[in-house]
């Protein structure tokens, strides 16, 4: 009995620790050598790796689909990210979309830098 209780609770917390893993809190750093990406915001859709949606509240951030909330404190984010003015110096390029709907990933293969 106490091992299946014990089953339970490791596999509650595993999936909980799976959940906050992909979850889309980010704080804007001030410096490049602080952050975990490197961003450049494009002016077109079609340039982007990652259409983004800001997000007003922390909990509609979920998923590393794009819905990003932005913290006001470095310690409450997920990814520090650093805003490039370069495309080059970007390890990812993204484009702010007005609409939750059009958010997604353009380029699969960079979908782990948001993990």
């Amino acid at each position: 009995m106490k091992f299946q209780k014990l089953l339970v609770f490791s596999f509650t917390l595993f999936l909980l620790s799976c959940l906050s893993l992909y979850s889309q809190k980010v704080y804007s750093c001030e410096y490049k050598s602080d952050a975990h990406v490197k961003v450049y915001v494009s002016d077109y859709k079609s340039d982007a790796d990652l259409v983004v949606y800001k997000c007003s509240y922390k909990s509609d951030a979920y998923g590393n689909s794009g819905l990003w909330y932005f913290c006001e404190y470095k310690s409450d984010a997920d990814k520090k990210i650093y805003f490039t003015d370069y495309k080059s110096d970007a390890d990812l390029i993204i484009y702010f979309s007005d609409y939750k709907s059009d958010v997604g990933w353009r380029n699969k293969s960079k979908m782990h830098l948001m993990y």
